[in-house]
């Protein structure tokens, strides 16, 4: 039924898009317009709500819980899970953005004047942001829960069973159902968000590396080229394709990153880290809950709102495939390896290609403002240039997109497989390679339909309902966990008195 279901809307909106791009690409507009002046605030109240709890639970009397039977040992090493859950988690969005968006918010900053010192402070801290906290603790709460009520309760692994403890055996009814059909809608639409970006990105460092035509049906070529890549490594299975590249992926990225720190303003970067962190500390609470209702201003909903939506649809993906990966761990041991090592990840990786970008515009005369003004996509294979082996960097940022590309995919059929046939732990290769085909063709429609701006209204729209989803959710784990703490010390209490019994009858 949720296969089904779930993929008659998806075919819908791909031959709506196919057949009637221009009016999709209207539709999506106004649905953005619609989510964000009604539910903007709603967005950012959550997303501060679920951070809060996540990190309550990490020092509260659960936290010693492990995530299935007491003796479960982790199946993977803590390298080859931060290397799952990094790539799953963000991958081909921090290539896309590393330097494009702190130039972006240096150009129209959330406030005060652009293209200022204030506003290269701005434009790291609200970089920090957007890629912190706030999106792990989404990831967090989806993946705890899923874990939690697989591994500890023996339920299956769909967002529908997290309800259990607030619906009871309603899960196996049409609300269940409902609330499975979301999941994979989201995950649908936010993974082919991120493929779309990705897409975007490889062509535009293809055509600014080997002059290739950076248009809209180089991209869908490009999807199509890639997603024959990425549906090899789904058929190979979990263990062996997801593995490797995700390892292959941090290797990478953390090479890419080591090189530039050393060949760029090194000192620049370690300061502007420093202070950057210190800013998004002391400004946490504020940026959380930032509106502009007396300006009108659309620069949150562009943003912060966009992202926070784009989180939020990849929950129900990024959550499933972390709960995966994740037993025989603790609670606190999962919330603050999935909360800090991503969040520290980001801080480092924005603060590196953001400072490097931003000092080579402000002091060094380089045209990278120009060159996110001319074209996003073009910004990083830029500032690459103007360092020192900048075609080989630019050819190696090329492969990590592409590597990125294909590990979010293989991991989005994997869960959508799971998810659309009823939890099972291994779906079939058919499921997983018609997920495959439909992700890529709807981040093929959503170029076609309006690019970018499509790609965010897409995500903006199919989280809406999946936030309330999330809120659910915190209350049914939060009942989950008293029920099972009641337990543990009724259980105490039992043993204790069996022991006093006992001592008394053995007393002469």
């Amino acid at each position: 039924m949720v296969f089904v279901i779930s993929l008659i809307v998806i075919m819908i909106f791909v031959l709506w898009g196919l057949f009637a791009p221009e009016h999709l690409g209207a539709f999506t507009n106004e649905a953005l317009s619609f989510a964000t002046n009604r539910f903007g605030w709603f967005y950012l109240i959550a997303a501060l709500i679920i951070l809060v709890y996540t990190l309550y639970l990490a020092f509260s009397k659960y936290a010693n819980i492990t995530l299935g039977d007491e003796d479960d040992e982790p199946e993977y090493s803590n390298m080859s899970w931060f290397a799952m859950l990094f790539s799953a988690g963000m991958g081909i969005g921090l290539v896309f953005w590393g330097v494009a968006e702190p130039i972006s918010h240096y150009m129209v900053p959330p406030e005060g004047d652009p293209m200022t010192v204030e506003a290269a402070r701005t434009a790291l801290r609200y970089s920090f942001f957007h890629w912190g906290l706030h999106p792990w603790g989404i990831y967090t709460l989806v993946s705890l829960g899923l874990a939690y009520f697989m591994f500890r309760k023996g339920y299956k692994g769909l967002i529908s069973w997290t309800f259990h403890p607030l619906l009871g055996d309603k899960v196996n009814g049409p609300i269940g159902k409902t609330i499975d059909i979301l999941a994979v809608i989201a995950t649908a639409f936010g993974v082919a968000t991120s493929l779309g970006l990705g897409a975007m990105q490889i062509n535009g460092g293809l055509s600014h590396v080997f002059g290739l035509p950076n248009t809209t049906t180089m991209q869908i070529i490009i999807i199509v080229i890639v997603s024959i890549m990425f549906l090899g490594s789904t058929m190979s299975g979990l263990d062996k394709g997801m593995k490797l590249l995700s390892n292959t992926n941090l290797i990478i990225a953390i090479g890419l990153l080591i090189i530039i720190l050393l060949i760029g303003p090194t000192s620049f970067i370690f300061d502007t880290f420093t202070t950057t962190l210190g800013s998004y500390f002391q400004n946490i609470i504020q940026m959380s809950l930032r509106m502009t209702p007396f300006t009108e201003d659309s620069w949150v909903a562009s943003w912060t709102l966009f992202y926070w939506a784009w989180w939020i649809a990849w929950a129900p993906f990024v959550g499933s495939f972390i709960a995966r990966v994740s037993k025989g761990r603790t609670i606190k041991e999962f919330v603050l390896g999935t909360l800090l090592l991503p969040s520290g990840f980001s801080f480092i990786w924005f603060a590196t290609f953001g400072s490097t970008a931003l000092h080579l515009d402000m002091f060094q005369g380089k045209p990278i403002v120009e060159a996110v003004k001319a074209d996003l996509t073009s910004a990083l294979f830029i500032t690459l240039e103007s360092l020192p082996g900048g075609i080989i960097l630019a050819v190696i940022a090329i492969i990590l997109i592409v590597t990125f590309f294909i590990t979010s995919a293989d991991s989005a059929t994997f869960v959508l497989g799971m998810m659309s046939t009823d939890g099972n732990p291994n779906p079939n290769k058919k499921v997983k390679f018609a997920w495959g085909v439909f992700t890529a063709l709807i981040a093929a429609v959503l170029l076609m339909s309006g690019g970018l701006s499509s790609l965010q209204s897409a995500s903006i729209m199919t989280a809406l309902p999946f936030t309330f989803v999330l809120l659910g959710m915190v209350m049914s784990l939060n009942r989950a966990l008293k029920a099972e703490d009641r337990e543990r010390r009724l259980l105490e209490k039992q043993k204790r008195k069996q022991l006093e019994k006992l001592l008394r009858a053995n007393q002469p």
